[in-house]
């Protein structure tokens, strides 16, 4: 039901794992709701974890810099993984005082990495969007910059069951490939609404990470 996002070199810097199901859309939505209720009970329940505190991003005018927090190396050989990031195109690896790794890569190596991001949460929404998983969700929309998600749903299924997972899964997803773009910490949110597929009305609103911190994930 998840996938992990983990950093062992900068092209392939991360895998990103998504939560089950997935959906496809074309751009999507900045209409709709505003006023955000409380999410479901199935979405307080989710287990969700904020996008890595620590990460950043220098984008500079021929190379850009990505730093890690010494977080993102636990379990890992921190050698084995500063070389197979060299081998993908890394130019410079410096370790820092408080366990942090910061890469440097050329400007091309960085967005091949965020081209394989993209495609790896487009597929995600495109699983979501199937039904498979969660019956209810019958299209998502989406903003070019992944910011705004809009999941159409049936209602009256979605209400009482676990589907609100569906919408931690594209916010998740989303907001590392927004953090390893340069989205600084702080303005990095993610909105997801809940809209009705009958009547076409926004009856739920939620902004990541917001209600995570909220629920003290």
């Amino acid at each position: 039901m998840k996938r992990i996002i983990g950093a062992a070199a900068a092209a392939a810097l991360l895998t990103m794992a998504a939560a089950c199901g997935g959906g496809n859309s074309e751009n999507g939505g900045n209409e709709g709701a505003a006023s955000s209720p409380a999410p479901s009970s199935a979405a307080s329940a989710a287990p969700a974890a904020s996008p890595a505190k620590g990460v950043e991003v220098d984008k500079g005018l021929l190379n850009h810099e990505i730093t890690l927090p010494a977080s993102f190396f636990e379990g890992q050989e921190l050698d084995a993984a500063i070389e197979a990031a060299k081998k993908n195109g890394v130019t410079d690896v410096k370790r820092n005082e408080d366990g942090s790794v910061t890469y440097k890569m050329p400007r091309s190596v960085h967005g091949k990495m965020m081209d394989e991001m993209k495609a790896s949460l487009l597929t995600s929404i495109d699983e979501l969007k199937a039904g498979e998983t969660f019956q209810s969700v019958k299209d998502i929309e989406y903003s070019k910059d992944f910011s705004e998600f809009t999941l159409i749903v049936d209602q009256a299924k979605f209400e009482g069951s676990f589907d609100a997972f569906a919408a931690i899964g594209v916010a998740l997803p989303a907001m590392y490939y927004r953090l390893f773009d340069g989205v600084p910490q702080d303005e990095n949110k993610v909105t997801v609404k809940m809209q009705d597929q009958a009547s076409g009305e926004v009856f739920q609103t939620v902004v990541y990470p917001d209600a995570m911190e909220a629920m003290g994930q």
